[in-house]
């Protein structure tokens, strides 16, 4: 069965846009080869950290929610620790109530936008 996900990822500010596109789509692609479903995705750009992570302030932030098998999990929690341009991350198994939550969340969001275009 699969459980569904939510990973939280930081990547380095010394990055251009074009290299921090590039290492988000690695991500994707990655857990897409694992056999993943992502269900949604934010880039919440360059944000400011609560204390300084290597010296850096700043931070690329990006989540991916997906649902997946467990064992993926692993996996996408070493290539991340591998990779230089990966300063901190996060995954967290969703339950039914944070899954309902997010679907509301998104809802609400999409129906704002709607709303907006008006």
């Amino acid at each position: 069965m699969l459980n569904q996900y939510e990973t939280v990822f930081i990547l380095t500010p010394v990055l251009s846009d074009d290299q921090m596109k590039e290492a988000v789509k690695k991500y994707q692609e990655f857990v897409k080869d694992k056999g993943a479903e992502i269900v949604h995705e934010e880039n919440w750009g360059m944000r400011k950290m609560a204390y300084p992570i290597q010296k850096k302030s700043t931070g690329f932030y990006h989540l991916m929610e997906y649902k997946a098998e467990g064992s993926i999990i692993a996996d996408l929690e070493v290539a991340f620790k591998r990779d230089e341009r990966v300063m901190r991350f996060l995954t967290v198994k969703l339950d039914k109530h944070a899954v309902a939550y997010n679907e509301k969340k998104r809802a609400k969001a999409e129906e704002t936008v709607k709303e907006e275009a008006k």
